[in-house]
């Protein structure tokens, strides 16, 4: 396996006007070094966020960009193809610019599991640096780290549990060193992804400050939240790191993705009944004064990415009309159901604008005021965020868990995030078939813009409805994302 190089990327600092977390680099600073101290700890840690942070990562590619594109979610036009997506959408991993997205892929979040493993290479060995239960906090969040990054390399890269083709698995890399890793299977990924959060979750519960009773989220100028209430820096913002129920969620995630639907409700289960996490009021999304909405619906953010540094890029992704990735009102017309429930989704009334040309574009980003790029977080209740695990995913693994045991309970997990969002109609089928395709109609819906549906269809190995209903079937040609050529470096 390629050895990479440790970015080291400075502590969490206060911002001088909105007390929230600022990323200062710092130079490379040798192993033996850093790991002589907890806060050489905290330091290369935070180093592994930021990497996974930068726009070729989470902070753009894997929450709004290719994984969507591939969904069908956006309308392209092939006048103006400005993102160089259009043969993404037509899912052609021949083309150049999709494959250098998935080379940037594969190397940056390998990149960024090499790195939590030089923390885990060092960590048990340098015990004795540690104070105040940070070992424990430390050591759980890089486990979970890299359990979340090889969970998604799978997803992307591997055959789903239910494919009926060749099993294809991932490199699942533990080590730090110049070894080659060989390929583990699907169940060996999904095995050792287990075995990592399930460590992280008994590591976090003794040590992460968002369990306790007077930790409560909310908005950074909100008197009321505790976010940042620790002296430490490092234990404040807990949801922009793999918290206690980040981990939660996430072993959600990779249960329901084998199909252990005990564990995976469970597991959503520990987070709903936490009621950390509220769901956002109508009043905190529409409010009258630009500068108090929610259109990110940011107090149900589990585990989100800090990505102050995209905002312009967010923009133009987003809000340059045709030039940028939109939605055609009669791709509205189907995602949204407009002429049905649509007409009282607040999503889709409060994340699209239209534009003179009266297609949509996705607000859910923006900056106040809205239509303009915007650095100072000041006018906004909350910073840019890219959504990671949210609040509504847990009430969907627990409807989708729950519904062969009981429908009727099913069906109320599923209606309460359908209540959420200004859905008045419940939902009454029991029929299983019905209820499903209602389930990943309001997911399409919920992740607009945030690249989980993609994964959701290769689960179930569901068909994609693309523009214009045209149906792209099932199947591992458009599942299974070929690996980069020089995989091999990681074993594959």
């Amino acid at each position: 396996m390629k050895k990479y190089i440790l970015i080291i990327i400075g502590l969490f600092t206060l911002g001088a006007c909105n007390k929230w977390l600022a990323l200062t680099p710092k130079s490379q600073v040798a192993s033996e070094d850093l790991f002589n101290s907890q806060e050489g700890f905290q330091e290369a840690l935070n180093g592994v966020y930021t990497t996974a942070s930068q726009g070729s990562l989470y902070g753009g590619e894997l929450t709004c960009g290719f994984l969507d594109v591939m969904a069908q979610n956006y309308t392209l036009s092939s006048l103006n193809d400005n993102l160089s997506y259009l043969q993404t959408q037509k899912i052609n991993f021949n083309d150049a610019n999709l494959i250098n997205r998935i080379n940037n892929t594969w190397s940056g979040l390998y990149n960024a599991i090499v790195n939590t493993n030089l923390i885990l290479s060092h960590i048990d060995e340098r015990k004795g640096v540690f104070q105040n239960n940070q070992y424990a906090l430390i050591k759980g969040e890089a486990l979970a780290l890299r359990a979340y990054f090889h969970f998604d390399l799978f997803r992307m890269f591997g055959s789903s549990m239910v494919s009926t083709g060749t099993p294809v698995g991932i490199p699942y890399v533990t080590t730090y060193s110049n070894k080659v890793t060989t390929t583990s299977s699907p169940k060996e990924v999904i095995k050792n992804i287990l075995a990592d959060l399930n460590d992280a979750k008994a590591l976090l519960k003794t040590s992460d400050p968002i369990i306790d009773s007077t930790y409560k989220v909310g908005y950074p100028a909100n008197d009321t939240t505790t976010e940042n209430d620790n002296p430490s820096l490092f234990l404040q913002d807990r949801r922009y790191r793999m918290n206690y129920y980040a981990v939660c969620g996430e072993l959600a995630r990779v249960y329901l993705y084998e199909a252990d639907k005990t564990n995976a409700l469970a597991n959503a289960l520990e987070v709903i009944n936490s009621d950390k996490f509220p769901f956002t009021r109508q009043g905190d999304l529409n409010n009258s004064d630009p500068t108090l909405q929610d259109k990110i619906l940011y107090k149900e953010i589990l585990f989100g990415w800090y990505i102050p540094k995209e905002i312009d890029s967010l923009h133009s992704r987003f809000e340059e009309g045709t030039a940028s990735l939109y939605l055609a009102p009669s791709d509205a017309l189907y995602i949204y159901e407009t002429n049905s429930v649509g007409g009282e989704d607040l999503r889709y009334k409060d994340w699209f604008k239209a534009g003179a040309d009266l297609n949509l574009n996705l607000i859910k980003y923006a900056r106040n005021p809205n239509g303009t790029t915007q650095t100072d977080e000041t006018l906004n209740p909350y910073p840019q965020t890219a959504p990671a695990i949210r609040l509504s995913e847990m009430y969907y693994i627990a409807a989708e868990s729950s519904f062969d045991a009981n429908p009727i309970k099913a069906l109320s997990y599923l209606n309460a995030v359908r209540s959420a969002r200004g859905i008045i109609t419940s939902l009454t089928t029991t029929n299983k078939s019905d209820f499903m395709k209602e389930l990943i109609k309001d997911a399409r819906k919920e992740f607009y813009g945030e690249g989980q549906i993609f994964y959701m269809y290769k689960r179930l190995n569901q068909s994609i409805v693309g523009q214009g209903g045209l149906i792209i079937p099932a199947s591992a040609k458009i599942f299974i994302i070929p690996k980069p050529n020089n995989e091999i470096e990681f074993g594959g």
